[in-house]
């Protein structure tokens, strides 16, 4: 039986994040996506300016209520980018309409990066958050996010593996099972993953070398990697380890063809190394 998932992010019409990145992704591995936008941009807000943007926030509830009635089974909900905190309860009410016991809640919580909200992003997202990770099996916050979320200062740098360990489990304390922590940094060669599995108590810090640059939209790019390789079949780090090398490549792909990074990383050129990947037992 085909695995069908449910995206609910904001969807821009230039720029890879999102929408136009969860639903190719999630496709080409072999996933039925449906998608639920939560807001719709012109651009993304990274390196474009005069960007429109359109609150969906009317839409969501009468959209899941009408999705309730179709008797569909959703084998993940997938959540993303949330126009605002009051989005937050509206996708809590959708995970009550919409899901069962066998649904993988998989929450990126897309508010944060180098320290700082997103511009847009209201002050009370991280707390609002924390009530959406608590109703996660998978949660993928950046670093930035995960300090938020547990409202522990900020640290781009000077940490070590026993701190971002103690971030990980303290972010299943809220309640997900499964914790990937992004833009981990133990030195200025390398860049990766913290992977933390609550039930086998498994820590793991995955690592690529790190390219110069801000790559958009990578978190989005990371994330629905992620969640297609979890509905492939791959056990969690397993999942991680190949999310984080589709990733890899994805970025180095763009540097070598030279297009602008606002435009987002070529995700598109390694979505065959994924379809070979998940045919692999």
């Amino acid at each position: 039986m085909q695995k069908r998932a449910l995206a609910i992010h904001d969807i821009s019409c230039v720029g890879r994040c999102s929408l136009t990145v969860a639903l190719p992704i999630l496709s080409a591995a072999g996933v039925n996506a449906s998608v639920v936008p939560t807001a719709l941009l012109s651009t993304h807000t990274g390196e474009f300016t005069g960007y429109t943007h359109l609150d969906l926030s009317d839409q969501l509830l009468p959209i899941a209520r009408h999705l309730s009635t179709l008797g569909l089974h959703f084998d993940a909900l997938y959540s993303g980018y949330l126009a605002s905190p009051a989005q937050v309860g509206l996708v809590l009410t959708m995970i009550d309409l919409l899901c069962d016991a066998q649904t993988h809640v998989f929450v990126d919580p897309a508010f944060a990066d180098h320290g700082r909200l997103y511009s847009l992003m209201d002050a009370d997202m991280p707390a609002r958050m924390r009530a959406l990770c608590a109703r996660a099996r998978t949660i993928v916050p950046n670093l930035t996010e995960a300090c938020f979320l547990l409202e522990e200062p900020y640290r781009s740098q000077g940490y070590d593996e026993a701190y971002v360990r103690g971030l990980a489990v303290r972010l299943s304390g809220l309640g997900p099972k499964c914790v990937v922590i992004t833009d981990i940094s133990l030195s200025d060669a390398e860049t990766g993953i913290a992977v933390y599995h609550r039930e086998s108590d498994t820590f793991r810090l995955l690592f690529r070398p790190r390219f110069p640059g801000v790559f958009h939209g990578t978190g989005d790019v990371f994330a629905s990697f992620l969640l297609s390789a979890i509905l492939g079949g791959k056990p969690l780090m397993a999942a991680a380890d190949l999310a984080l090398s589709c990733t890899h490549r994805s970025i180095r792909l763009t540097l070598e063809g030279g297009e602008p990074l606002r435009f987002g990383v070529q995700f598109e050129r390694v979505l065959p190394d994924l379809m070979q990947a998940l045919r692999q037992p």
